[in-house]
């Protein structure tokens, strides 16, 4: 057997490992449906309510070659159309509950379950309710403008930021997901998040599959709910953040 690496189960949630070792186990079934190679994902060899045994990865620097693999790779796993929007069972965004459900409106979804339940969950009963002025006033069109600029479902990581992404000497893994079926733009957004991959990464995904016209404004809605999400376990830090997503709400609902 390979060299392994145990994960211990730190959240507060039993079944936190076992969705994660799910989640693997899908990313891995379809980059192989969508004829993906050079991208690895971490073979689940067991997994249980306390830890989480799979293949253990040497990082290293990653080439520009590896980041032009994964930016391919990533788009031919996005253009391989899903089902339907959400997904069949609840699972986790780092140390948070990540509620799922099948949904046909990708609009509906994201605003509800995702940008919804996060906001919910925002301590300040004041921002709170200034956050959630801002999705009852705007959430309709919201839905209906996402709804327009995405073009079917796509298996999404669901946590891509650059730390779940790993090069090693073979070239890129995946790790740590929180998948779902969603925009395949909400994925390339939070690889922007904290940082970026690097030019020759989306210079290769967009040969593969191009960013829609309205990426740029459609990266502000989809990070708002990790900075949602890091603002409720972290603090203030990440209030700029979602007052920035909150705005750009606003000027998709008054048609701007």
């Amino acid at each position: 057997m390979a060299d392994t690496h145990l994960k211990h189960n730190a959240t507060g949630y039993a079944d936190a490992l076992v969705c994660e070792a799910e989640g693997l186990t899908c990313l891995a079934s379809a980059l192989e449906e969508a004829g993906v190679v050079g991208i690895g994902v971490p073979k689940v060899y067991r997994v249980d309510e306390t830890e989480l045994e799979i293949t253990a990865i040497r990082a290293s620097r990653g080439s520009d070659q590896a980041r032009e693999v994964l930016g391919e790779g990533l788009a031919c796993l996005h253009r391989l159309s899903q089902s339907g929007y959400g997904w069949s069972r609840g699972n986790y965004i780092g140390l948070s509950p990540q509620p799922n459900r099948w949904c046909d409106s990708w609009g509906e979804f994201f605003v509800r379950d995702r940008l919804g339940f996060q906001v919910s969950r925002v301590r300040d009963a004041s921002q709170r309710a200034r956050f959630r002025k801002v999705l009852d006033e705007h959430g309709n069109r919201l839905m209906e403008w996402l709804d327009t600029h995405c073009g079917h479902p796509s298996l999404l990581h669901g946590d891509l930021w650059n730390g779940n992404v790993l090069f090693d000497a073979q070239g890129p893994w995946l790790i740590d997901p929180a998948v779902y079926c969603g925009d395949r733009e909400a994925d390339i957004a939070m690889t922007e998040m904290f940082g970026w991959l690097g030019r020759p990464f989306y210079e290769a995904y967009d040969r593969r599959y191009p960013r829609t016209p309205v990426y740029e404004r459609k990266r502000e809605v989809y990070n708002l709910y990790h900075y949602l999400n890091h603002y409720n376990l972290f603090g203030g830090g990440y209030l700029g953040g979602c007052q920035a997503g909150m705005a750009a709400i606003e000027s998709i609902g008054r048609g701007g």
